[in-house]
């Protein structure tokens, strides 16, 4: 899979070109998410029960770890949207310090708050493993769109209406191509305000790009590579690779 590097040109004020694709494909803003099909559902189901009897005893393990290491609470709990109007709670095993007053992006003006069990969980994805009862209630699907806050659902009305037509999943074809890059670019982020402009501007509007070309093209098989690459690059911390254009 490769990626033309110059969509990072594109800038946030460019995202109304985004959303406006023809025929089945165009939705109104606050139209429910429609990508869950019966077969799609019951593959999330079937392999939920099926990895949650093995990795029941890893996130117990990691619960009583994280209980003894940082104290309570061991899950960290967040308000996200799983269609335009309908928010649910996602699940992540908490990894950063707490404090009162926390929102917005993660860049390196919130580095100092992960803590040493934290960086491991992270860079493992094991921090993602309460999802699987996410998948269950219906919230999400393992792949999909990686779930987002209403800021910017309200903020790119469009946009998010045709991305949330499938429903948030645990990784994705934007996860798989981007999120590395995105990481490495938000790390250079001193400041929440800085962090917030180079999101927005730089990398939502690749990040939805993406997202939309997994809904035109969204399959079993397409869904399954998804799945296996990202499982590749968890393992051999390796990302996939991204051509620049003109370049082999």
């Amino acid at each position: 899979m490769t990626i033309h590097h110059d969509w990072e040109t594109l800038e946030a004020s460019e995202l109304h070109r985004l959303a406006r694709p023809r025929g089945l494909w165009s939705a109104r803003p606050g139209s429910r998410a429609i990508g869950m099909t019966a077969g799609k559902r019951l593959f999330d189901v079937t392999l939920a029960l099926c990895l949650l009897i093995p990795l029941s005893v890893v996130m117990l393990s990691v619960a009583i770890a994280l209980a003894v290491a940082q104290g309570r609470p061991v899950l960290y709990v967040s308000d996200r949207m799983r269609a335009p109007s309908e928010p649910f709670r996602l699940l992540k095993f908490r990894t950063m310090t707490l404090i009162d007053d926390d929102s917005g992006v993660t860049g390196a003006h919130k580095h100092w708050r992960i803590t040493p069990l934290g960086h491991f969980l992270r860079r493992s994805r094991i921090d993602e493993l309460p999802q699987l009862f996410n998948i269950l209630k219906g919230d999400m699907s393992f792949v999909g769109p990686r779930p987002t806050i209403r800021e910017y659902v309200d903020r790119f009305p469009e946009a998010y209406g045709q991305v949330l037509r499938c429903p948030p999943g645990v990784t994705g074809l934007a996860t798989l191509i981007y999120h590395r890059h995105e990481a490495r670019i938000l790390a250079r982020c001193k400041t929440a305000d800085a962090t917030e402009a180079a999101y927005s501007r730089r990398c939502l509007p690749t990040k939805l790009k993406l997202d939309m070309i997994y809904q035109r093209n969204q399959s079993l098989p397409l869904d399954l590579w998804i799945m296996w690459r990202t499982l590749l690059i968890v393992i051999t911390q390796k990302d996939e690779r991204i051509r620049r254009r003109g370049r082999s």
